[in-house]
This record gives structure tokens, sequence and C-alpha cells, in this order.
């Protein structure tokens, strides 16, 4: 009886949220999933993935890409170097907080001196730390002087804006109630959000490029990718996220009658990074043996069902620091046998290593144990340690105990070279993991970060990029792709380099 009663309650349950989801279909709602709460929706304490989607809806920041990757103004109106290190920058006159009070000066002056202040806790400190003052010269119009010409100068500006009014009197932002009831400037507005339920926002009717096609938008929280599959299968979902193997074997016709789907590279790559500290791999031959053994492509049809490219070298492809003059290194085992030959190592004398990664991402222990079988074809013997995430971190990676690692690394439009590839990264809790030194790579870094000027700055990186593949501190291997289906209901969606959110507010949908 009790169990029928169950049951029956969990009949009616499902029957309550598919008309809730049906009726959001039918209304101007965008139905999107998400897998965790945010913990604080502040666009200088985002950290996790959730709280940097609903900040970037709520705020809105000086400076954007376009969907060519370009910097262009957003609450910025124009933008000037006085000299390389002084930036004047005028802000639009038409912007209101969604309070409606007037976005002005004060409110980038107050998000500077935030960011710096030494009871905040935000990775965006250093970001800013090149920065020696910004004061406002009127209402609209800032100067930022930096410490020195900076090649970033803008794209620190990305950052969203903080309302002065509102907060220039909180004690504690940090724990401050605004984290979890936002007021922005951005296309939508912060409706209900509740720990573990679902988030919807609404359009902002006074956004300053208009107010969004799209009403409401409803993040269901769906902790579980199976369900968040389901429910996009089953139509109750406009957008998400989708696997290799999903579209590869998952999705049926009706599917692709509804759903298109849209593919781009990701920004990140995975390596096999090697401790050049170790006497071992002081030898480029060795390491040029290995990468002559791999096949990438073979793990890429294995792991992703050819959803992905092979990765070249550390800079994200299409952007300006990407050298495409260098080509991929190509399997050939013979090769391969010959160098380790020379190196004294045969079928008898097998030279062996051991690869560390972390237990948290399986595709990386696949790719493992596909490098495993590759390797062994020309008598290499590597073994597989694999270790939870923190115990990964903390016994091999941050202490450099290892001989090898399989880890990735996120690549992004305007890449900072520093954090792992200048000799200078290579200190404990650095991210120079593998102890890479070059002179050449320092001196373009150096130089790099003291340039405001593109063409400059193209020849730079594309050298570094040279040095860098020529080095092999890595064995560069796969960008995976990133999969999304969007509901043919929803128009005017379109792909470029930075995805297919670009034109967002101009999305509307159509039954």
């Amino acid at each position: 009886m009790a169990r029928s009663f169950l049951s029956s309650c969990h009949f009616f349950l499902i029957l309550f949220l598919s008309i809730v989801f049906l009726q959001d279909l039918k209304s101007n709602t965008l139905n999107l999933s998400i897998s965790s709460s945010p913990s604080r929706i502040n666009p200088i304490l985002a950290t996790d993935s959730a709280s940097s989607t609903i900040s970037s809806e709520v705020f809105s920041s000086l400076f954007k890409y376009d969907k060519d990757g370009n910097v262009i103004c957003d609450m910025a109106k124009s933008y000037k170097f006085i000299t390389p290190k002084v930036l004047r920058i005028k802000l639009k006159e038409n912007i209101l907080w969604h309070d409606n009070v007037q976005f002005k000066s004060d409110d980038v002056v107050f998000t500077f001196k935030t960011i710096n202040s030494p009871n905040i806790f935000t990775p965006l400190t250093t970001t800013f730390e090149k920065i020696e003052s910004v004061k406002k010269i009127n209402d609209f119009e800032i100067e930022v002087v930096y410490k020195e010409p900076y090649f970033q100068a803008l794209h620190i500006w990305m950052t969203g804006i903080l309302p002065s009014h509102i907060l220039k009197n909180e004690k504690d932002l940090m724990t401050s109630k605004f984290n979890k009831h936002p007021i922005g400037t951005g296309p939508y507005k912060l409706k209900t959000f509740e720990n573990s339920a679902d988030i919807v926002l609404e359009a902002n009717k006074n956004y300053y490029e208009g107010e969004p096609k799209i009403k409401t938008l409803r993040y269901k929280f769906v902790p579980d990718e199976t369900t968040s599959f389901n429910l996009l299968k089953s139509k109750k979902l406009h957008i998400d996220g989708l696997t290799p193997l999903q579209v590869d074997r998952q999705l049926s016709s009706d599917f692709y009658k509804n759903f298109s789907i849209f593919e781009n590279q990701s920004f990140s790559f995975t390596y096999l990074g090697f401790n050049l500290k170790n006497k071992k791999w002081q030898n480029k031959k060795l390491r040029e043996a290995l990468s002559l053994a791999i096949d990438k492509q073979e793990i890429i049809d294995i792991l992703f069902f050819k959803h992905g490219v092979v990765c070249n070298g550390p800079f994200l492809p299409r952007t300006f620091a990407f050298n495409s003059e260098i080509k991929e290194i190509k399997q050939n085992q013979t090769k391969a046998k010959e160098l380790l030959k020379s190196l004294g190592f045969d079928e008898k004398n097998r030279f062996s290593f051991t690869v560390h990664t972390n237990a948290s991402n399986p595709t990386r222990l696949n790719t493992a144990l596909i490098l495993q079988h590759q390797f062994k074809k020309i008598n290499i013997d590597m073994k597989i340690k694999v270790l939870e995430w923190q115990a990964f971190l903390n016994t091999v990676v941050m202490p450099k105990k290892f001989d090898a690692v399989l880890l990735g690394w996120g690549m992004s439009l305007m890449p900072d070279a520093r954090a792992i590839w200048h000799s200078k990264s290579d200190t404990k809790g650095g991210f120079n993991l593998v102890g890479y030194q070059n002179e050449k790579v320092d001196r373009n870094i150096e130089l790099s970060e003291k340039t405001t000027d593109m063409e400059m700055l193209k020849k730079l990186y594309k050298e570094m990029f040279y040095e860098i593949t020529k080095d092999l501190p890595y064995l560069f291997l796969y960008i995976p792709n990133s999969i999304t289906a969007v509901s043919k209901d929803v128009k005017n969606v379109s792909n470029s380099l930075i995805g297919i959110e670009h034109n967002k507010n101009q999305w509307r949908i159509e039954e």
C-alpha cells in the first residue's frame, strides 16, 4: 500500500515537472541545464563554472570579444593609449544598473580597489597587479596607469564591474548577501535562486544594447549528466552539451530533426610532460623517439570518435599566437627505433618509465592506456600510476616527483606564456611543472609582456611556439571538441571562434 502510494506520488511529480517544462517551451523561455549551484554570483569572486555562467549574464565588463576573437568595447565607449603606460577609457552614458541607478566611473574605480583589497580573496588580484592606479577623470572617463606597457592592458578589463553605490559600505563582500542577490548591468536580472534548485533570469528591459529577445533563461538544476541528456532528447531543454559517445552512438534521426549540432575546438589540450630535471629525459633524442611512436589521430578516433584535433603546440589554433608553419609529428616507428638504438635501447634493453595521472579524469587514464600500447610497439615499457586528484597534486605534481605526467592545460585567445613556459615559473607551486628552460623563450615572454604592438606580439609568440615545439618538453596530444545541441526552435544561432553565444541577445524562440 505504502509502496503503491509512493509510486503514485512519483508519477504525479514527473507529470507535474513535464507540464512545467512544456509550459516553458511554449513561452518565451530558454531552458538550459546547470550541474551545480553557484557559490557566489559575483564576477570578481566567481571561481566555479556555475558562478561564472550566471555572473556573465548578470554583469557586464568594459571590453569583450567579438565573434572573431577581437577585443571590442562593451561598457566602454572608446579608449586611447596616451602613452604606452597610460590608458584613457570613455564610458557609455546610457547604462543603468538593474536598480535603475546610472553606471559611472566610480563603479570602475571601486571594482579595481575591491579586487586589490586585502580583505578580498580572488584570483584576479594577480591579473590586475600590473596596474599602478585607476582614477576618475569625470563621471564617464577614467585613466588607468600601468607600471609598464602591458600586452593584456585591455583584456583584464573583461572582468565584470561591481556597483559602487550598493557595495561601497559593505563590511565583508566575501559573505555578503549581494553574492546571492546580485545587481548588475548585464542583459539579464536574477529572478530566483536557491541552492540545488532551478535558477531563473529575466531580461533586462533597460539593457544598453537593447532588451534581449528571449525574455527568460531557466537553468534547470540537473547534477547528473544522463538525466540532462534524457531531458534534452525529450525536448525539455533547448540547449545542452553532448559527449562524443552520445553524438556518435546515442542520437536518433528524430533528434536531428529537432536539434542542430554546433561543434568547436575546446580551449584546452592534453599532453604528456617530461620531468626535464631527471637525467633520463635530458637527451632530446629520447623525447623525439617517443614523439615518433605516437599516433595522435588514433587516440582521437578511439576516445572522441574523431571529435577532436591533433595538438601541435602550446597556443590555440586560429589565434595570433598559433604558428601554422609547425606541422604535426607523424608516427614513424622505424625512425623511433633507430633513435632508441643510437641511445643503447632495443628489444633486449628496453627503455622504461612511469607516467602519473589523476583518477577523476577517465579520459586521461584511457589516453595513458593507448600510449602504453603504442610505446610497446617500439620496445618502450610505460607503467601507469593513477592517483586521486589531491594526492596527485600534493605528492607528485607540486613536489615534482615524477618521470612523466599526463595532464591538460587551458588555452585562451590572449595567452599568457609566463605561467608554464618561463624558467622563473619553475618553482615550488609554479606551473612550469617539467622544469623547462629556454633563454629565447624567457626573453620573448618578457618582451611580449611589455608591448601593446599587436604585430610585435604575433612575432614573439610564433617564435615561442617554434622554440617550445622544437624542444619537446611536452608531447602535445589532442584538443577535444566542444559539442552543443541547440533546439531548432531557437533562431539566429550561429557558430564562431568563441562559440555560439557571441550574439545570444539576438536569439529568439519560434515554434
